[in-house]
C-alpha cells in the first residue's frame, strides 16, 4: 500500500456493504410496490405480484443478517462521546464545512453515528414488525389488531430507513474522496487528516489503540 494511503475498511467489510446495499434497494422497491397501488407496477420487476410478496420478507431477513454483522462490528465505534454532542451544537460550522472549529472527530462523526443508530433502530422494528405481518407464516398467530399496528411501523420504519439512507449517499458524495473508502477500502492520510484527525492519531500510534489492533478490528 501506498505511504500515502490508510486502509479504511478490509474488503470483507466492503462486499457486506455493497451486499447490504443491493438488497435495500431491492427491499425499497418491492416494499414501496407492496405499500401503493399506484407503485404496484414495480412488481414486474420481480415477476410479479405474487412473487414480489414472496421475495420482499425473505430479502428482508438476509439484508437484516448482513447488516447486523457489520454493526456488532462496528458499534464501538459509533458511541456518543461529549466530543459528539459538541460537534452536534455546532451545526453551522458543519454546514459550511468550518471543520477547523469542530471539536477532533475519530473514526465516525456525530452525525455518521447519530444515522448507524437510526439504521439499527429500523432494522430492528422492521425484522420484529415484518415477522409479525408476515403471511402465510406468522401473521394469522396475530389479532387485526396487532397486524395493522405492525403496518404502520413497518411502513413508519421503512419511510425513515429510505431518508437516512438518501442522506448516507448524500453525504458521502458531499464529502470527496469518501467513496474511495467503500470501493477502493482505503484513503488519502491527507483525508483522514481533515476529516478524521483524531482517527489518524490513533492509526499512527499517537495514543489509544495501535495500527495493528486498528487494522484488525477495522
Amino acid at each position: 500500500m501506498r505511504a500515502d494511503l490508510i486502509e479504511r475498511y478490509k474488503a470483507g467489510d466492503r462486499m457486506n456493504h455493497w451486499l447490504v446495499a443491493i438488497l435495500f434497494v431491492l427491499l425499497a422497491l418491492s416494499g414501496l410496490a407492496l405499500f401503493h397501488p399506484a407503485m404496484f407496477w414495480l412488481t414486474n420487476l420481480f415477476g410479479g405480484g405474487p412473487w414480489t410478496r414472496i421475495l420482499h420478507p425473505f430479502l428482508g431477513v438476509v439484508m437484516f443478517v448482513a447488516f447486523a454483522w457489520l454493526a456488532i462490528k462496528f458499534w464501538h465505534h459509533n458511541v456518543i462521546e461529549p466530543r459528539d454532542r459538541q460537534w452536534m451544537k455546532q451545526w453551522r460550522d458543519v454546514m459550511a464545512n468550518r471543520e477547523d472549529r469542530l471539536p477532533e472527530v475519530g473514526r465516525y462523526n456525530a452525525g455518521q453515528k447519530v444515522l448507524f443508530w437510526v439504521m439499527v433502530a429500523c432494522m430492528i422494528v422492521l425484522l420484529l414488525t415484518g415477522i409479525v405481518i408476515w403471511q402465510p407464516y406468522f401473521a394469522p398467530s396475530f389479532s387485526v389488531t396487532t397486524l395493522r399496528i405492525a403496518v404502520l411501523l413497518h411502513a413508519f420504519a421503512a419511510f425513515v430507513l429510505i431518508l437516512g439512507i438518501i442522506v448516507h449517499i448524500y453525504a458521502a458524495i458531499w464529502v470527496k474522496g469518501t467513496v474511495r473508502a467503500m470501493t477502493r477500502g482505503t484513503v488519502t492520510r491527507r483525508w483522514a487528516r481533515k476529516h478524521h484527525p483524531a482517527w489518524v492519531r490513533q492509526i499512527e500510534g499517537g495514543e489509544g489503540l495501535g495500527i495493528i489492533e486498528i487494522l484488525t478490528n477495522g
